[in-house]
């Protein structure tokens, strides 16, 4: 069973640049542990690849040769009893030599804001119908931070997203907890949701009504998911939309549940689903290669997915929200949310500093 006692022996994994991954599903107790030392994960292109494959899955947001997708096949089930480091491995592999700078409040927000109106003037010009802008920031480790802690603090207090951790030499290490599954199931029950809008809590209450832009966000998403499944064949049932608790804020949320002809072609599935309008904009093709050219930097695998993959199994697959990129020295948080052409700056400021705030607490 793993514990909270074991923080060390994952740190000292990710030290030695081990390819493993840890997770465990909302609203449940169990962590499963994957660990792949015999030779190295695959590293795929097209998420077609994943048809017929098992494994852990990284995907970026967008597949590059820089990012790929990387598929664990994992050979060791169980963590480490005890790891011993040689004074080589004494080193910290936390991630890739390309660490994004430390700025200040103020750079960060002239950067976003820049950003912002040139996201909203193609909005007002009626050239898209929504576009998610997001941004990193990248803080300072302290004395004594400890991956592995972080992971277990995580697992405590957000019960009902999944938490994951997961370190490979080609993506470095990464941890969160999101609330989003792109897609889960087994046999021939599957699901994904439609996840959009966002709201704090109020007190500890979810709150009971929510405005005409957060509605409308949340039906481009629910739409694009229904069009999407119907082009394969498939016509889910819907519930919702309906209020959804994640963590300190909400989001309205519907599920869409349906059986597969095929589960061998999860990662033709996933290709039609990737990246949804939660994580990107709409029409998608023209709101994805606006991003990609205007964002202003690489999200990398910030808002691509994670998770088991298993076509004669239990998938559990999430969008990689609420999450930090972890280097050596610095660690980095990223956060976006979704722009309609009414949209406001200090709101939509505001509400990713709120997202940010999910990562952050585990830390402070």
């Amino acid at each position: 069973m793993i514990t909270e006692e074991n923080y060390f022996i994952i740190d000292t994994l990710i030290r030695q640049g081990r390819s493993f991954a840890m997770w465990r599903v909302p609203g449940e107790e169990t962590i499963h542990f994957r660990m792949q030392t015999l030779g190295s994960p695959d590293l795929l292109f097209d998420l077609n690849e994943l048809n017929g494959r098992s494994g852990f899955v990284i995907a970026p947001f967008h597949v590059s040769t820089e990012h790929p997708i990387v598929l664990l096949q994992p050979d060791c089930f169980e963590m480490p009893e005890d790891v011993i480091e040689s004074p080589q491995e004494m080193i910290n592999v936390c991630a890739p030599a390309t660490v994004p700078p430390v700025r200040s409040m103020e750079e960060e927000k002239q950067d976003y804001s820049r950003c912002f109106q040139t996201f909203l003037s193609q909005l007002q010009k009626k050239e898209l119908d929504k576009l998610v802008l997001s941004r990193p920031k990248t803080i300072p480790k302290e004395a004594g931070f400890s991956v592995g802690k972080v992971f277990f603090r995580a697992c405590r207090r957000y019960i009902y997203s999944y938490v994951y951790l997961c370190h490979t030499p080609q993506t470095g290490t990464w941890l969160g907890g999101t609330p989003e599954i792109i897609l889960s199931g087994e046999g021939n029950e599957w699901h994904t949701i439609a996840l959009a809008g966002t709201q704090q809590l109020i007190g500890d209450e979810l709150p009971k009504e929510w405005d005409a832009k957060n509605i409308q966000e949340q039906q481009y998403v629910a739409q694009y998911i229904r069009n999407r499944l119907n082009s394969l064949g498939i016509m889910p049932e819907e519930n919702g939309p309906y209020t959804s608790r994640a963590v300190d804020i909400c989001h309205l949320r519907s599920d869409f549940r349906f059986r597969l002809p095929n589960n061998r072609e999860l990662g033709t599935l996933l290709d039609k689903l990737h990246p949804t309008p939660a994580v990107c904009g709409l029409p998608k093709d023209k709101a994805y290669r606006f991003i990609l050219e205007h964002e202003g930097y690489d999200r990398r695998y910030y808002s691509g997915f994670v998770g088991w993959l298993a076509p004669h199994g239990k998938t559990d697959l999430y969008v990689n929200l609420r999450c930090m990129s972890i280097q050596r020295d610095t660690y980095t948080l990223f956060a976006g949310g979704g722009l309609l052409e009414s949209s406001l700056l200090e709101s939509e400021w505001k509400e990713t500093n709120d997202k940010m705030q999910t990562m952050r607490k585990i830390i402070d």
